[in-house]
């Protein structure tokens, strides 16, 4: 399991691109004017519209592990809850609630 991207809603991908590249990070790809994903060589921050956002309007939290199931199963089993595994082009996730409240974004890459 490791952090795989903080997702942050882009409604203006141009503009927040250029804010976030002033900050130092750099562009890993673009895809058109959905989503972009930059890094700081550590951590990946991907800009989505509301097309590519797992949670509408939110900043969220993604963990990329290496068996979707069994993590919503470790998830639900340690007090949080699980929503419904959507499966999209390049991965199977699921949005999670912990304990505390708080959504993140669990998945698994297809390939």
């Amino acid at each position: 399991m490791k952090i795989g991207h903080v997702i942050v809603p882009a409604d203006e991908l141009d503009a927040q691109l250029d804010f976030y590249t002033r900050l130092g990070l750099t562009v890993r790809f673009r895809d058109g004017d959905r989503y972009a994903a930059l890094t700081d060589g550590t951590v990946t921050v991907g800009l989505a519209d509301a097309s590519q956002q797992p949670v509408a309007g939110r900043t969220l939290l993604s963990i990329q592990v290496d068996d979707l199931d069994a993590c919503l199963a470790q998830v639900t089993a340690a007090g949080g809850t699980a929503g419904d595994v959507v499966v999209g082009p390049h991965e199977r996730r699921a949005v999670v609630v912990d304990p505390g409240g708080n959504l993140l974004v669990v998945y698994q890459r297809l390939g």
